[in-house]
């Protein structure tokens, strides 16, 4: 019997969990074990949520998927202690870096500036903008990179 296809609305852990499976599986078979680990940092006003991280990290590199500080606590340097606590997750946990989307109307210049190097690009995404894609290699993990004096 063929499976049919429906359009669900929203995922749930479960659903999503289920979808994913078979991926997993495939990576697993290949030696690469498909188990991310979810990062969340948040900045709380009170006893409520307001902004914060969420990251996975998986196959060695750390991927920060949402980054959000509301408008009225931006340039107080939190989105970059967000970042920076993160990225001490991620060399605790051995990665080789950090990789980040953004768009072109969003925060390049941010991640540019925490030396984080554009990898990728998806151009008319929305239209007339861009999808930019940056990475941060950890300097021991940079190729060429000077060796230590003994």
């Amino acid at each position: 019997m063929t499976p049919i296809i429906e359009r669900i609305e929203l995922a749930d852990t479960e659903t999503r969990a289920r979808i994913v499976a078979p991926l997993a599986e495939f990576a697993t078979a290949k030696n690469f074990a498909f188990a991310p680990r979810f990062i969340t940092f948040v900045l709380k006003d009170g006893d409520d949520v307001d902004g914060g991280l969420i990251a996975q990290i998986y196959w060695d590199w750390m991927w920060i998927e949402i980054l959000a500080v509301p408008e009225r606590w931006r340039g107080r340097g939190l989105g970059r202690a967000l970042v920076e606590r993160a990225e001490t997750v991620a060399r605790e946990d051995g990665c080789t870096g950090v990789w980040v989307d953004t768009y072109s109307f969003q925060s390049p210049g941010f991640y540019a500036a925490m030396g984080y190097r554009p990898f990728g690009r998806l151009p008319n995404y929305p239209k007339g903008e861009e999808r930019l894609f940056f990475a941060k290699l950890f300097a021991e993990n940079e190729p060429n990179r000077p060796e230590k004096a003994a």
